[in-house]
């Protein structure tokens, strides 16, 4: 039987209807927020600090992992990771609250680290005849930049959705004693492929030095869950910097082969980490650069390091475009000082691993060169990349 005009009109009013509502409801269910993992309170982080304002930003992939930021220093506070039994923990150690980020300046819980990571020998530097004095603050030398480094301030949020955080730091002229007025731009990603993926890219006014890294403090046990020696460890890496009694390198390029430092064929972290050897002891453990296998005048991300725990199957591989990787594996950590959730972060609770130039690279014109000149751009990649070992 054929419809009436009437009929044939109310059936489609109700399919546009059905069709509206239908469309309602996925941008509603696109619009609803996520079911985090995460324990923080966001109120715990909301602060206007010198007029900027500081708040979370949370990420988020298809696979169930979560990522939770805070602008103050651009630093990871949570990262969640399955294991082997699809278990989701957070991996990486930090603070419950933006006070203890703030009152805390040696901390560099999950932040980025600038002007230059690591450590410049006697907290000065010479570029084109000039001599720049910087703070000393690590022994003679200075150590990540200065105490209030890109750490402890406040990134511009120029774009966040669920899966990328941009974020820009404008470095004034002559803050930490650097010289040249550096504009940052780094990104953060949380991909499909579980991984967090990091860029940076900077311009100067003036000829400056710079060296940009993650400080994250990993613990693929979970965070605050004991320390890290039953990590598994490869370096994609035949060569290490030897470094004095202050931890500056001594100019040398030194095999790893036959010395604990041999991380070719993988060992666990604690395997040889108490060995008699005068490199390890001047650490306290592992906090030494090693030298990136690749061939010369190749910038491409490649692997770089891969951390495992055998008995949860959780796995971390580093990648990166850069010339070395810092080890650290938290060997000046300490029990009973703040923390997430109540945990106890104990020595050598958690690994870095810090993609970078060589440490003290002003002072050391072998190494590969640091100085960023007007006109160029500095860029480095580096990506954290999480599975499973069944």
């Amino acid at each position: 039987m054929k419809a009436s005009p009437l009929m044939a009109l109310l059936i489609a009013g109700l399919l546009v209807a059905c069709g509206q509502n239908n469309k309602e409801q996925t941008d509603n269910e696109l619009k609803s927020e996520p079911k985090y993992l995460t324990a923080m309170k966001d109120s715990a982080f909301e602060k206007t600090l010198n007029g900027k304002t500081i708040k979370l930003y949370h990420l988020t992939n298809k696979n169930g992992m979560e990522m939770t930021v805070t602008n103050f220093g651009a630093r990871v506070v949570e990262l969640f990771a399955p294991d082997k039994n699809g278990k989701f923990e957070d991996v990486v150690l930090g603070y419950d609250n933006l006070d203890e980020y703030i009152n805390n300046p040696g901390g560099y819980y999950g932040a980025p680290i600038g002007r230059y990571g690591n450590r410049i020998a006697n907290a000065k530097f010479s570029l084109d005849g000039k001599e720049y004095p910087l703070e000393a603050n690590n022994g003679p030398n200075n150590l990540h930049g200065a105490p209030e480094g890109y750490h402890k301030v406040v990134w511009e949020v120029l774009e966040a959705t669920n899966q990328k955080l941009e974020m820009k730091y404008v470095s004034p002229d002559g803050e930490g004693g650097f010289p040249g007025e550096l504009t940052v731009f780094m990104n953060y990603y949380l991909t499909e492929d579980n991984e967090f993926k990091i860029t940076y890219k900077a311009t100067t006014d003036k000829p400056t030095i710079v060296n940009l890294t993650q400080h994250s403090f990993f613990n693929l046990n979970g965070q605050g869950e004991g320390n890290v020696r039953n990590h598994m460890l490869q370096l994609n890496a035949d060569n290490f910097t030897p470094v004095d009694d202050t931890l500056i390198p001594l100019g040398e390029i030194r095999s790893v082969k036959g010395t604990p430092f041999d991380f070719s064929e993988p060992h666990m972290i604690g395997e040889r980490i108490d060995d008699d050897n005068e490199q390890l002891k001047k650490g306290g453990g592992y906090d030494h650069n090693w030298v990136i296998n690749r061939e010369e005048g190749n910038k491409e991300t490649i692997l770089t390091a891969t951390v495992w725990v055998p008995e949860n199957g959780r796995k971390m591989e580093v990648f990166t475009d850069q010339p070395g990787v810092q080890v650290y594996t938290g060997n000046f950590m300490s029990s009973g000082g703040p923390s997430k959730h109540g945990k106890d972060y104990v020595k050598q609770g958690a690994i870095c691993l810090e993609t970078q130039h060589y440490p003290d690279s002003p002072n050391q014109p072998s190494f590969p060169s640091v100085t960023v000149r007007p006109g160029d751009t500095y860029t480095h990649e580096c990506i954290y990349k999480f599975s499973v070992i069944k």
